[in-house]
This record gives structure tokens, C-alpha cells and sequence, in this order.
């Protein structure tokens, strides 16, 4: 007794948590006050259930026994009190039932409708985060808060706090029943209650702690085998399988500890708060006895009062029992709020409207962005694009080529200047509309599970069938799905490894084509394809880009070489501007870096030439 303040102490964020989630339960308002009325119902009857006992062991058992002050059931005959007792006590209990079950199905369906909108809304929110954020956290640990998270958190407001809750309300009527049959019983069962406070204090936040921390392992775990299943040829290529399956093995082991820990730690508190319970009882047995005997309390009202007693102490045992869940709820509940309270660092801002059909021309006004404060990726980039144009930006691996083009997408939103096209201000849209208007081909052509239609179609939702296969002939794919077992239908498996480089990249391709966007992006997107099928993507790229303002990163000087305006960036600078013949003519690090390439490619033809006479 006294726990619902140790309640709010076990669970100090469970308020918080129902707080920040009212606005969901309040659409269940209908189903959640049928669910509550069903409970305060339960309880009532509950608090009737000993009483047909008191008659028959007050009026039946005794006949001489003390009148109950209630002249239709003092005037009964035994054997009819008896038989009425007994029904009462069948209808008590069916009714307590009925009115059980209504409240239990009524409170698990508005939890699991709850839970489930804020699923949906934690993963759209998680879809909004801004990259910056993705790139920092690990894949596997989101997931688990996204799927294990709510499903825990539902379980236990289904299994544990519900039923808590109804306890409470139980407790509270008990309690007033019991001060109200004999004052000196009730105040000799207080005396335990400091007892289950310093047993409850001391056990309950050690199991909350274990639990907390017994989540952040699952997350660990969730992140490793997501690393590693993701990258599955890279690791069985360099054969860090045993080094991914020790580091598991490592994790595992220490959220089996934390897991039996906080079993251990459970029953402690269960086993006590049992003896504290017999205790009670003992000491009110005694002295409840003493005063049957003296004829100051009737058997019916002693049995009454132990009745009470023992269903007054089930929260207490039942938040014994449910400590474990109740923590486990709480740490998960705190990871889905804490991963809601993340903001976006990109959003339309108030305001923003549609953009209206792009005509392609880009501006870069003083643009500067770093990822961390104080170390500028970007550094006062200032350039402009014409509708149709092509650019390509070239530089050492990390001078800032990739990031500017995820300016243009506003994946990141610059520290200082702006970027144009057709003179307006890219933050004046929606980030929805903009994106809608850029096309991207990625150095990694990732693809979903799923059918080889239904990748290009994620391209543009809305395209027709002569649309989707109109995309794969300008792609160079559309042959070669055709030879497929299934053709279109030719479901591929997750990230497209049943394809080669080749195909997904035609294919990563055809997905930029059916989009028909003014804008496009190529971030390098030869990379790693042998000879036969660079030439093929070489050639699907140029009809690709064919009257849209193309970007083109690219390390191969011979595709930027094609282009009308060539950037070369380094330390996040454009150090040289102008057309190939332009730059080979400045002989600056642009026609170095070039004719160092076509060296080594000179090179490698000779070696291949004289490989192929041999």
C-alpha cells in the first residue's frame, strides 16, 4: 500500500510517455472510457465478492450469530440465506467476469491501436530526419526502436500497466472497506508498509537500470548484424566473419547477463514482497482472532477483512511481478521519444510552396556548408548553370563534389548563401516538389527488393507501362529484362545482388529516366564497370542527360572531358573553371591530373594489346 507514488518513481518517464502520446489516445476516446467504465465495474463487484461469505458464516454457520442490521436478510430463513449467498456469489463473480473481460479486450485493442499510429508516425518521422542524422546512426539500433521498441512498449501497457492499474483502483476501495470495518486491523496491517517501501526502493531501480541498459545492448546487437548482413561479400571477401560473429557473440553474452540479472532481481522482489505479505496477514489473523473471541468482531467480518486484505496486497505483488516489464517499457518508451524529439535540420520552411515546372537554370551564389563547425566541406563556391548544360566536377576524393550536389537536393541546407534555379531561391519549395525535379544516378546503384518493374517504377509512381519500358531502352536494359526468366516480373534480391554491376546500374538508370526530370545527377556512376559495360552505361548516360542540366562527378577525365563547363574543386574550393580545351590550355591541376590519366590508360592499352598478341 502507498505504491502509487512509488509507481510514479519506478516509471518516471511512463507519465511522460502518456502524455506525449494523449493526442493518439484521445481518438480512441470512445473504446478507452467503455474500456474504463468495464474496469471501475470490475472493481465494484470485486468489492462485493466476500460479502455472500460473511452472511453464511455469520447467519448460516452461526444461527446465533450477531444480526447483520439488515432486516430482509435477518429475517431469512438459514437454509434460503444460504442457497441466496451462494447464487449472489456465482452472479458477483460472472458479472466481475464479464465486466473483467470488457475492460481487458477494450484497454489491449486502444493500446494496440495507439501504438500503432505512433509506429507509422515514429517511421515517417524517421523517414524526415535529415541525412546528417542518418549518417550518424546505426541502421540496426533505428530498427529495433522502429519494430522491438513499440512492440514492447505495447506489450507492456497491455499485460502490465492496465492491470496495474485496475489494482490501484482496487486497492484504493479496499482499503476505505477496510478502515471502515475495524480501524485497529487496518492500522496493524500499516505496519508492513514501510517494509515494501524499502524492499520495493532499493530492488526496483537496480531492475530499471538493468533493463535500460539490457535494451542499449539489443540495439548494439540489432546495429552489428545489420553491418554486417548488409555488407555480406565484403565480409566474406576479407573473412571477417569470425571477427562480425565474436563481436556479436560479445554483445549477446552481456545482454544474457543483464537478462538473467534482471530475473534474479525480480524474484528477489517478488519472494519479499510474498513474506511481507504473510507477515501482514499473520499479525491481522492474530489479532482478528483475539477479537472474534471476545465477541468485538463476527467471523464474517474478520473473513471480510482478510479477503480485502490479501486482494489489497495483489498490486503490490503484481508490481513485483511486472517491475521487469515495466522497466523494459519505460527504457523503450524513452528511445522512441527521444528518436521523436529529433528534429530535422532540413524543412520547409513557413511558407513553402509547390515548384512549378523547372527550366533547368542553377546558380550557386556564395555558397559555403560545413559538417562540423568550423571545418568548411564548401568554401564560397559561386557558378551558374544554363538550362540544358552539362557540368562536371572534378577533384581528389573528398573535396567536396558529392556534397554539392546534395545541396542541390537540400539533403543539407548551406551555412551561408543560396542556390538558384530559374532565379528563385530552392528553399522557397517544397522539399518534395524540388526533389521531384532531380534526377539521380549514384556510384552505388542500390535497389529494393522487389521486381525489376517495380524499380524503375519508384522512379515515378504514376508512369504508365510505355513509360517504364520507354525508360529501360533509353537505359540500354531493356534487352536484356527481356532475356530475363521473367522479364519485367524478375523479382531481384535485396540491394539487387542477383543482377551485375552492369544491369543495376542500367537499370538505376532507367529509374532516372522514367522520373523525366529537367535537373540530373551522375554521381559517378562508371565506377567499377569493366570496359564492355562502362561503354554501354556511357552511352544510356548521354541520352539520359540528353536537353536536361546535368551535374557529372566523375573521376574519369575522358566523361568529364564531354561536358560544357567543367569545376575543379579541391578543399572544397573550385580552383579552375572552364571547357576542356580551356583548362588543357591553362595547363593547371586539371590538365596534370588529365594527362596523367591518359598516360596510365595509354599504358594499360599496351599492356592489353601485347597480352592479347602473346
Amino acid at each position: 500500500m502507498g505504491h502509487p507514488q512509488k509507481l510514479q518513481e519506478i516509471m518516471p518517464s511512463f507519465w511522460q510517455i502518456l502524455q506525449r502520446f494523449w493526442p493518439y489516445i484521445q481518438k480512441q476516446q470512445a473504446l478507452a472510457i467503455g474500456s474504463l467504465l468495464a474496469l471501475l465495474a470490475e472493481v465494484g463487484l470485486r468489492l462485493l465478492e466476500p460479502w455472500p461469505l460473511k452472511f453464511v458464516f455469520d447467519r448460516v454457520v452461526d444461527p446465533t450469530g450477531e444480526a447483520s442490521g439488515i432486516p430482509l436478510i435477518d429475517n431469512l430463513a438459514p437454509t434460503t440465506l444460504l442457497w441466496l449467498s451462494a447464487l449472489g456469489l456465482v452472479l458477483v463473480t460472472g458479472l466481475r467476469s464479464l465486466a473483467a473481460y470488457g475492460s481487458t479486450v477494450g484497454f489491449a485493442l486502444t493500446g494496440t491501436r495507439v501504438l500503432t499510429e505512433v509506429r507509422n508516425d515514429l517511421y515517417r518521422h524517421l523517414q524526415s530526419l535529415s541525412l546528417s542524422f542518418h549518417t550518424k546512426a546505426k541502421g540496426g539500433e533505428l530498427t529495433i526502436r522502429v519494430i522491438s521498441d513499440i512492440g514492447l512498449l505495447k506489450d507492456v501497457v497491455v499485460t502490465a500497466f492496465l492491470p496495474l492499474l485496475g489494482n490501484v483502483l482496487i486497492l484504493v476501495g479496499m482499503v476505505a472497506l477496510m478502515f471502515w470495518l475495524h480501524l485497529e486491523l487496518m492500522l496493524l496491517a500499516l505496519l508492513t508498509v514501510p517494509l515494501f517501501y524499502i524492499a520495493t526502493a532499493r530492488l526496483s531501480s537496480q531492475i530499471r537500470d538493468v533493463s535500460r541498459k539490457q535494451r542499449q545492448r539489443e540495439g548494439a546487437m540489432a546495429a552489428t548484424a545489420a553491418e554486417s548482413i548488409g555488407a555480406i561479400k565484403i565480409v566474406k571477401t576479407l573473412s571477417l566473419e569470425e571477427t562480425f560473429a565474436q563481436t556479436f557473440s560479445g554483445q549477446s553474452h552481456k545482454s544474457l547477463k543483464d537478462g538473467v540479472k534482471a530475473k534474479r532481481l525480480e524474484a528477489s522482489l517478488e519472494r519479499t514482497v510474498d513474506l511481507l505479505i504473510a507477515i501482514a496477514t499473520a499479525i491481522v489473523l492474530g489479532r482478528g482472532a483475539q477479537l472474534v473471541l471476545n465477541n468485538a468482531l463476527t467471523p464474517g467480518d474478520l473473513l471480510v477483512f482478510l479477503s480485502y486484505l490479501k486482494n489489497a496486497f495483489k498490486p503490490v505483488k503484481d508490481f513485483a511481478k511486472y517491475t521487469g516489464r515495466l522497466a523494459k517499457g519505460t527504457a523503450a518508451g524513452e528511445r522512441i521519444i527521444d528518436l521523436l524529439d529529433q528534429k530535422p535540420e532540413v524543412q520547409d520552411l513557413p511558407g513553402a510552396k509547390p515548384a512549378p515546372q523547372f527550366q533547368g537554370y542553377v546558380q550557386f551564389e556564395n555558397i559555403t556548408f560545413a559538417y562540423e563547425p568550423g571545418h568548411p566541406t564548401l568554401k564560397d563556391i559561386d557558378f551558374s548553370v544554363a538550362p540544358g548544360q552539362q557540368v562536371a566536377l572534378v577533384g581528389h576524393s573528398g573535396s567536396g563534389k558529392s556534397t554539392l550536389t546534395s545541396l542541390i537536393l537540400r539533403l543539407y541546407d548551406p551555412d551561408r548563401g543560396c542556390i538558384l534555379i530559374d532565379g528563385y531561391d530552392i528553399r522557397e519549395y517544397t522539399a518534395v516538389s524540388l526533389r521531384a525535379q532531380i534526377s539521380v544516378v549514384l556510384q552505388e546503384s542500390l535497389l529494393f527488393a522487389g521486381s525489376i518493374w517495380e524499380n524503375i517504377a519508384y522512379g515515378s509512381p504514376n508512369a504508365t507501362p510505355e513509360q517504364i519500358i520507354t525508360a529501360a531502352k533509353i537505359a540500354n536494359a531493356h534487352d536484356f529484362i527481356q532475356n530475363l526468366p521473367q522479364g519485367y516480373d524478375t523479382v531481384v534480391g535485396e540491394r539487387g545482388v542477383t543482377l551485375s554491376g552492369g544491369q543495376r546500374q542500367r537499370i538505376a538508370i532507367a529509374r532516372a529516366a522514367v522520373r523525366q526530370a529537367p535537373i540530373l545527377i551522375l554521381d559517378e556512376p562508371t565506377t567499377g564497370l569493366d570496359q564492355e559495360n562502362e561503354q554501354v552505361v556511357v552511352e544510356a548516360l548521354e541520352r539520359l542527360a540528353w536537353g536536361k542540366t546535368t551535374f557529372i562527378i566523375a573521376h574519369d577525365l575522358y566523361l568529364a572531358a564531354r561536358a560544357d563547363l567543367i569545376l575543379y574543386i579541391e578543399n572544397g574550393c573550385i580552383l579552375e573553371r572552364g571547357t576542356h580545351q580551356e583548362l588543357m590550355q591553362a595547363n593547371g591541376r586539371y590538365a596534370e591530373l588529365y594527362n596523367l590519366q591518359a598516360a596510365q590508360r595509354d599504358l594499360n592499352n599496351r599492356q592489353e594489346a601485347t597480352h592479347v598478341t602473346r
